[in-house]
C-alpha cells in the first residue's frame, strides 16, 4: 500500500489571537478526491494553503508521500526548516486559485510554460508540447496565442488548470475554483474538474459547489470553526448527515 500523497495530523493555525485551525486531520490517498466544505471562515482555504506550505502552521505534522515536513522553531515562529524540501513539495502540489493569477503580459501558452521551464528547468520544446496538450485537454487549445484579458473568466480558469497540470504534480489543490465565475462559465470549469477526477488524479478541493463535491469526491470533510464537524463518503454526508450544523449548512447549500 502506498503512502498518502498528503497527510495532515493535528494541524493548528492562528493569526495572532484568532485560531483558524484547531487540530485538523486530513488524509488524501493517491488517486482520491477530497472535498472541503463549510461556511466562510471555517478554515478551508487556510488548510489548503498550509498543506502547500504557503502558510506556516504553528503545530501538527504535514507529510508528503510519507515524508514529514521538517520544521524550524516552534509555535508562532515555526516555519519550514529545509528550503529545498519546501520547494520540492510545492512544485509537486499544484494550486489553482480563485482568481486565476495569470501573467497579463504573457500569452496563454507562455503562462502555462513558464513554471516548468524556469522552475523545473525542463526542455522548452518538451514543455511546449505538454502545454499545448493540456490546453487542448481543458478545451482552449485555440487560445494559445491570446492574452488573459482576451479570455472569459471560465477560459482563464481553465488556462490556470492547464498551467497546474503542466507541472506534472502529484496532487492538485483547488481553492474555490469556480466562485469568481457566473453560473454559465462555472459549468465549463466544473466539467474539466470532473474529467480530472474521473482520471483518478489526487485532488484536494475547497468548494462552495455542493453538487460538484457530491459528484467528484471520494471523501468529503465539513469544517466548522476550525474543526472537522463531520466527514465521510459523499452519499453519507449529503444523504444522511449526522450533525445539526451540517444539516443546517446543507439546507441552504445542497444541490436540488
Amino acid at each position: 500500500m502506498t503512502d498518502p500523497v498528503i497527510e495532515i495530523r493535528n494541524l493548528h493555525k492562528a493569526y495572532g489571537d484568532l485560531e483558524v485551525l484547531k487540530g485538523v486531520d486530513i488524509t488524501a490517498p493517491q488517486g482520491h478526491v477530497i472535498s472541503l466544505i463549510g461556511s466562510s471562515g471555517s478554515g478551508k482555504s487556510t488548510l489548503l494553503r498550509c498543506a502547500n506550505l504557503l502558510e506556516d502552521s504553528q503545530q501538527g505534522d504535514i507529510l508528503f508521500c510519507g515524508e514529514p515536513v521538517r520544521w524550524k522553531g516552534a509555535g508562532p515562529s515555526r516555519h519550514p526548516g529545509d528550503r529545498a524540501q519546501m520547494i520540492r513539495i510545492r512544485t509537486n502540489l499544484s494550486m489553482v486559485f480563485q482568481q486565476f493569477n495569470l501573467w497579463a503580459h504573457m500569452t496563454i501558452l507562455q503562462n502555462v510554460m513558464e513554471a516548468p521551464v524556469t522552475v523545473l528547468k525542463r526542455d522548452r520544446a518538451e514543455v511546449e508540447a505538454s502545454a499545448r496538450r493540456y490546453l487542448d485537454k481543458v478545451g482552449i487549445g485555440d487560445k494559445c496565442d491570446a492574452y488573459p484579458a482576451m479570455l472569459s473568466g471560465g477560459q482563464q480558469q481553465r488556462a490556470a488548470i492547464a498551467r497546474a497540470l503542466c507541472m506534472e504534480p502529484k496532487a492538485l489543490l483547488f481553492d474555490e475554483p469556480t466562485s469568481a465565475l457566473d453560473p454559465e462559465l462555472e459549468q465549463e470549469v466544473v466539467r474539466v474538474i470532473k474529467d480530472l477526477a474521473a482520471e483518478g488524479r489526487t485532488m484536494l478541493v475547497v468548494t462552495h459547489d455542493m453538487k460538484m463535491a457530491h459528484d467528484i469526491s471520494d471523501h468529503v470533510v465539513f469544517l466548522h470553526q476550525g474543526l472537522i464537524e463531520e466527514q465521510g463518503p459523499p452519499a453519507q454526508l449529503f444523504g444522511a448527515p449526522k450533525s445539526d450544523r451540517l444539516r443546517g449548512f446543507l439546507s441552504v447549500t445542497a444541490p436540488s
